[in-house]
């Protein structure tokens, strides 16, 4: 029984061997057949792998700070060109609001002009000193006698037929206009030739 037993076990182990190749570790110099054998795969040390992640994520931070950078310096041209409109519309809103009083006192110091001198040096100065006011907030006053009509700029209140002057020149400003910065505040109010 004992050549029996031998005999079995050994038939065994050949047909293991057979069948169960696949159980063997492969060779690494033994060609793939389309696969990746293990002589091909390199892995790179622990340490490459971990500098190159690194080196990932600073790159990704570093573009994340350079668009938060551009970000906010967009952020700060904007807030600086809206805090200098919202100023210009402020000086705007009370430039017109002093203008109705300004006329009024042109029209005081073309009325006393001849009977009280005293009283029109005062509407006078009183004027000037509005203006220069203005002036420092770039409101400048202008009077577009004899200049061609610009609907942009004037307002014609009247037509007149007039032989000195062109059709389509100013004659006589009933109010004058107001620029801020180059642009009109208000129109000056005008005769136009015919």
């Amino acid at each position: 029984m004992s050549d029996e037993r031998s005999e079995a076990v050994e038939a065994v182990e050949v047909a293991a061997e057979e069948e169960f190749s696949a159980a063997a570790p492969p060779d690494p110099e033994a060609a793939g057949l389309g696969e990746t054998n293990f002589a091909d795969a390199e892995a790179p040390p622990a340490g490459e792998l971990k500098i190159a992640a690194a080196e990932d994520e600073a790159a990704k931070y570093l573009e994340l700070a350079r668009r938060t950078q551009a970000d906010f310096e967009n952020y700060r041209k904007r807030m600086a060109r809206e805090n200098a409109a919202a100023g210009e519309r402020g000086a705007a809103k009370l430039a017109k609001e002093l203008l109705p009083a300004l006329d009024h006192l042109e029209l005081s110091l073309k009325a006393v002009a001849d009977d009280h001198a005293d009283v029109a040096k005062g509407f006078a100065l009183v004027r000037d000193e509005l203006l220069a006011a203005l002036g420092k907030s770039g409101i400048q006053a202008f009077s577009p006698a004899g200049e061609p009509f610009d609907p942009n700029e004037h307002e014609a209140m009247a037509q007149q037929p007039s032989e000195d002057a062109e059709s389509g020149t100013v004659l006589e400003v009933y109010q004058q206009g107001y620029r801020i910065n180059g642009q009109i505040l208000r129109p000056a109010r005008v005769v136009v030739a015919q």
